[in-house]
């Protein structure tokens, strides 16, 4: 196999040594402190979390008693104490209002001040947001009070009208209507606002003062002798001024004060029968009272059965301070087991998604607190009774509270751990990697260097991809440049040895041509030269037979004279037969025509070309030798055969080593693509040229030599 100068042939991947483990200590420490940090941001998370856990629970217990004591110092206020006595009330609806127990035995309701003062105190009363709109229905905690309803409302109307004494038409004054549901049946009141001597409607600074007095049935019309209902009381009070700013008076709507104590007959006869007596009734839940408040020309001008009716407080609005595992338990303590009131779980307070991950680990945490609950307890005394309220909670919701807290914060732990995994990807990538790839084909290197085929293994081992401008880029390249001088080095090496052996190709080359026209002159066997030229033509082509001269032609030194060409042409011309070469023509100058040459080596340039157009001419055709030029610098000789022309896409390559149509014939190493080198190769060394051309009838080469301007000797 024939190699190129810079190709070496190829092997197997080259071989990689086992490394030591000393060898990787450098990167076993950086990965080890990439781990060490990574564990370290996850054991300071996990350390937080535990101390977070710690904290949370004492915060916990501590806001945990706190909020019972809350709840017990709102239950111990009269707002507290009516919604336990009244835990089983039912909510405001269209069908009326069911009374409540208010906290004390009576309300005082012919007293504005008393009475507002009382049901604000008490929280007794609904409102409605939209106006602003109060009422209260209740019963007094003590049957002493002779079974009356009491009505205390606070509303926005327009000045009332009073009824004249004696006047049975209603329908043009103000009056209230009221109708109680009870288990017994329906009672109905029809009241009209009334001004007595004693209480003028008109208080001459513009407010008004009347009473209500109350008649049983209902319609606008009373019946002539009727009388008031006995126990039936109530007051109206409307300021002075008007309750929306910017209207006028005296039409303006005021706030008003309506004052009602309403005797239920049913209440009245349970309370006066034989047998214990009962308060308050039983069937109180199921008792509706509904009111009306009428102006003249028979205009609602309210209706407690109106929607949107709220209640201050109740006890089921306790739950909104519980937190999510809290249950609460009221119970009414007696002479008996304790009587359960109501209660109230915690629900979750949307402190956001928890990832269930982190709630496990959470759990799991160590914590100086093993308990799982919680309790507390405390008592609350009211008119009716003592009340105990009971207080637990579950310390795991506060685990999950902590969780949903931390998966917000986890986010930050992952950017930090994604950070550091970031880092050492880069030092990895950009400088590990690349030092470890290094260490590993240096090592190749050092073990390859080994193997008796060194020159070949080296050319498989490359760090050309770690090139750069930074550290590593410079080192890896400071490498690959001193490996590829070693590699040049090997391949110098390479083609001196084949320079060398085409030297000696390249003598027997040039002693064969000479030793040729020796043969043809002493061709006769019985002549006793021919045995010898004959032994040394042998020895000649033994040794040029093996490789291409063309490193030794190109290596020769040619001493360059003065030439007379036209006598050296006649020389030619005479001696080719000597040669094998027939039928060459030439036509003397006449005149000596001197040029710069060697004529040894202007010998072997024609000697090719003669050879050449030989052996493409037909038989019995002459070549012709013929000078041109000779009034120029340069002088011309042209030497043309018959016969087929040159390929035009080898015009060009003919005169480059190895280059032929292989149609050799007669001595050994013709046709190998060498004499065409030989010629151009020695007429550049002589200051001239030899080109190649297509004519009619044949081929044309012509040889191009400087005129010689003087007969001193030189080196080419």
């Amino acid at each position: 196999m024939k190699f190129g100068p810079l190709d070496l042939p190829s092997l197997p991947a080259l071989t990689l040594p086992r490394l030591p483990l000393a060898a990787f200590r450098r990167r076993i420490v950086f990965h080890g402190v990439f781990l060490l940090l990574a564990l370290a941001v996850v054991g300071l998370a996990l350390t937080l979390l535990a101390e977070e856990k710690q904290r949370a629970r004492a915060r916990y217990e501590a806001g945990f008693r706190q909020t019972l004591s809350t709840m017990a110092a709102q239950l111990r206020h009269p707002t507290g104490q009516l919604a336990l006595i009244n835990a089983d009330a039912v909510a405001p609806s269209d069908a009326g209002l069911s009374p409540v127990v208010l906290p004390f035995s009576a309300l005082d309701y012919s007293d504005p001040f008393k009475a507002r003062q009382a049901v604000e105190m008490s929280g007794c009363a609904v409102h409605w947001p939209n106006d602003g709109g109060q009422l209260c229905v209740g019963v007094g905690n003590s049957a002493y009070a002779g079974g009356v309803v009491y009505l205390v409302a606070d509303l926005v109307l327009p000045p009332a009208v009073a009824r004249e004494k004696g006047t049975l038409e209603l329908d043009p004054v103000s009056h209230a209507v009221i109708r109680a549901e009870t288990a017994a049946g329906t009672e109905r009141w029809v009241a009209p606002f009334e001004a007595p001597g004693d209480a003028p409607a008109d208080l001459g600074d513009g407010g008004l003062r009347g009473r209500i007095t109350g008649f049983a049935g209902e319609g606008t019309l009373l019946v002539k002798g009727s009388r008031p209902v006995r126990d039936f009381r109530g007051w109206l009070w409307q300021e002075a001024g008007c309750a929306v700013p910017g209207q006028a008076l005296p039409d303006c709507a005021r706030r008003s004060l309506l004052s009602l104590r309403v005797p239920v007959e049913a209440w009245r006869k349970a309370l006066f029968a034989k047998g214990p007596r009962t308060w308050p009734p039983t069937n109180l839940a199921q008792t509706r009272l509904h009111l009306q408040w009428v102006g003249p020309g028979g205009r609602v001008l309210f209706d407690s059965a109106r929607p949107g009716a709220e209640r201050a407080f109740s006890l089921q609005q306790l739950a909104g301070t519980l937190s999510e595992g809290e249950v609460l338990r009221i119970e009414r303590l007696g002479a008996d087991q304790p009587q359960l009131v109501t209660q109230l779980r915690g629900q979750a307070q949307g402190e956001g998604v928890a990832a269930p991950w982190l709630t496990r680990l959470i759990l799991r945490l160590p914590s100086s607190d093993t308990r799982t609950q919680v309790s507390a307890s405390e008592t609350v005394s009211t008119s009716s009774g003592r009340y105990q309220l009971s207080l637990s909670g579950e310390l795991a919701s506060v685990d999950r509270s902590l969780s949903a807290t931390a998966t917000r914060v986890s986010g930050f732990v992952g950017a930090m751990l994604a950070a550091i995994f970031l880092a050492w990807l880069v030092i990895e990538l950009g400088l590990i990697r690349p030092v470890a790839l290094l260490t590993q084909r240096a090592a190749a290197l050092n073990y390859n260097m080994q193997d008796p085929q060194v020159e070949r293994r080296l050319g498989d081992l490359d760090v050309s991809e770690f090139r750069g401008r930074d550290e590593m880029g410079i080192l890896a390249g400071s490498l690959a440049a001193l490996l590829q001088r070693v590699k040049e080095g090997v391949r110098r090496e390479h083609l001196r040895n084949e320079q060398e052996r085409d030297m000696w190709h390249a003598v027997g080359h040039e002693i064969m041509s000479p030793l040729q026209s020796l043969m043809v002159l002493h061709g006769d066997a019985a002549d006793p030269s021919h045995r010898y030229v004959h032994r040394m033509q042998q020895a000649v082509r033994a040794l040029y037979g093996t490789a291409s001269p063309s490193e030794a032609i190109t290596a020769a030194t040619v001493e360059v004279d003065a030439l007379d060409l036209d006598t050296f042409l006649r020389h030619v011309a005479e001696n080719a037969p000597y040669a094998g070469i027939a039928d060459v023509v030439y036509a003397p100058a006449g005149a000596p025509v001197w040029v710069q040459a060697d004529e040894h080596s202007l010998e072997d340039v024609v000697t090719h070309v003669l050879r050449n157009a030989d052996r493409y001419r037909p038989a019995g055709t002459p070549v012709t030798l013929a000078l041109s030029g000779l009034g120029e610098a340069m002088v011309a000789l042209e030497i043309h055969n018959t016969g087929p022309a040159i390929p035009e896409a080898l015009l060009d390559k003919i005169f480059d080593y190895g280059v032929s149509d292989g149609a050799a014939s007669g001595a050994q190493g013709e046709g190998r693509g060498q004499g065409l080198f030989v010629a151009r190769t020695y007429m550049a060394k002589m200051g001239g040229t030899i080109t190649a051309a297509n004519v009619g009838d044949g081929v044309s080469f012509t040889l191009r030599l400087p005129r010689a301007t003087s007969r001193t000797p030189t080196s080419a």
